[in-house]
């Protein structure tokens, strides 16, 4: 029996949005966001404005700037090497409960996973590769079953987004991120977890490197918790 999903609300579905738009970069770093503006645009009321703002500004997405009101928030290189420290220890960690919960089909579900996202990288689909590449990482969480990791990644993704698109912004750099999940996926399926978890350890410490290149700025490495 499947269970019925509620609809999404106003909020919701108007936070969604404007997150989308952030992460993409369609509203800059700095821009300012009239709330009537948004609100005539999406044709909704102020209301559920108001709202998706206030969750969007306790997630550090938005930000208040005196009279110049809710403006997007920078990118904050700080906050970066602190969600990549947690990537490196986390991650790792979810591989290796994924290997202890692997689904029957899990060979299956990983190789239409490569398959998409390799098509993606292959037909210049930016917007399909990165959201194929999240997906893949989610997927890993779903194995490990840990519900706290997929929460707390979740949320991190979002933040991720913001670089990912100048990061990956090649085919080129988008294949080797795929060459990568490839060997995590090969170790894994192949009952070698600490390999797998290795390969994903060297997975995000990569993603470090290139996330704070495309900031211009410098980093210390990620270490372990």
């Amino acid at each position: 029996m499947e269970s019925i999903n509620q609809p999404k609300t106003l909020v919701e579905q108007t936070c969604e949005i404007l997150l989308d738009a952030i992460c993409s970069g369609e509203l800059a770093a700095g821009e300012r966001l009239n709330q009537d503006e948004i609100a005539t645009r999406l044709n909704v009321s102020r209301q559920p404005v108001n709202s998706a703002l206030s969750v969007l500004k306790s997630h550090g997405f938005v930000t208040d700037n005196g009279r110049r009101g809710v403006t997007v928030a920078p990118i904050d290189a700080e906050q970066f090497q602190y969600i990549y420290e947690y990537r490196t220890a986390i991650e790792p960690f979810a591989v290796t409960l994924a290997a202890k919960n692997l689904p029957d089909n899990a060979e299956t579900i990983a190789q239409e996973m490569l398959k998409k996202g390799n098509d993606a990288v292959r037909s210049g689909d930016q917007k399909a590769w990165l959201v194929a590449d999240m997906a893949f990482h989610e997927m890993i969480y779903q194995w490990g079953g840990n519900t706290v990791i997929q929460s707390s990644m979740r949320l991190n993704w979002q933040h991720i987004r913001r670089t990912m698109a100048e990061v990956l912004k090649d085919a080129s750099a988008a294949k080797v991120s795929w060459d990568e999940h490839t060997r995590i996926i090969q170790a894994l399926l192949g009952g070698e977890s600490d390999k797998a978890a290795l390969e994903m350890r060297k997975h995000i410490e990569a993603a470090h490197k290139k996330t704070f290149a495309s900031l211009g700025t410098s980093s210390h490495p990620a270490t372990a918790i």
